[in-house]
């Protein structure tokens, strides 16, 4: 038997957990390097690097590496140039994953308050979430630069929570990242993860989520 939820709220995460956006964001970074006389990276490489942000990624891009830092003067020449690309490159690539409509759509059934919240940037998230055709289904939308901090930190969470004015304890979160689940725990939230996300190559069950599931259809047998 399934573990069993009864939330008032889902929040759900958008990069690696509703969107595979990689396509779009290793574009970007392989058009960067070559802007920058660099070698590209493949998205297979650009796939381990996501989750954190954009400008996490163009530091990891530019030092083909998950941990350190690059240079400062070529971090502030190559992000400006990811920025540009990005914006013109937000959603021509990406694409919901499977199951995804139907899991809002079962969601939306059940009545229960509905929000997304990511550390992508409103200049990205907004115009992503409309050209996938899924930012209706959300009566709330928490981007990276909506409050001071963004997950892991519960801020963000929280701040949903009081919006609609439910409790920590009947909430819950659909992520794929260990910073979906340290937001989750710091908030008081349930969290079940997808299997499929972006957490660095690391399987997410390691980070040990009330669940993980294949595919947001499964989520009927959860909530």
């Amino acid at each position: 038997m399934s573990v069993q939820f009864n939330p008032k709220m889902v929040l759900i995460d958008l990069d690696g957990t509703l969107v595979d956006s990689v396509p779009d964001l290793a574009y970007c970074v392989d058009t960067m390097m070559t802007e920058l006389g660099m070698p590209v990276h493949g998205e297979a490489k650009v796939r381990e690097w996501v989750g954190n942000g954009v400008e996490r990624l163009t530091r990891r891009a530019l030092i083909g590496k998950l941990d350190g830092e690059p240079d400062d003067a070529l971090f502030e020449r190559a992000y400006p140039i990811f920025l540009r690309l990005y914006k013109e490159n937000t959603s021509k690539r990406s694409v919901l994953y499977p199951g995804v409509s139907e899991g809002l759509s079962y969601i939306q059934s059940k009545g229960y308050k509905l929000g997304c919240v990511t550390n992508k940037a409103a200049e990205f998230t907004e115009p992503l979430l409309k050209d996938l055709g899924v930012w209706d289904r959300f009566a709330l939308v928490i981007s990276g630069d909506t409050l001071p901090q963004k997950k892991p930190h519960p801020a963000p969470l929280l701040h949903a929570a009081k919006h609609f004015g439910v409790e920590p304890a009947d909430a819950l979160m659909i992520g794929d990242s260990i910073s979906d689940v340290k937001a989750a725990r710091a908030a008081g939230f349930k969290i079940i993860c997808m299997s499929y996300g972006y957490n660095h190559g690391v399987d997410i069950r390691t980070a040990n989520p009330d669940a993980v599931i294949d595919s947001m259809v499964e989520l009927a047998q959860y909530l």
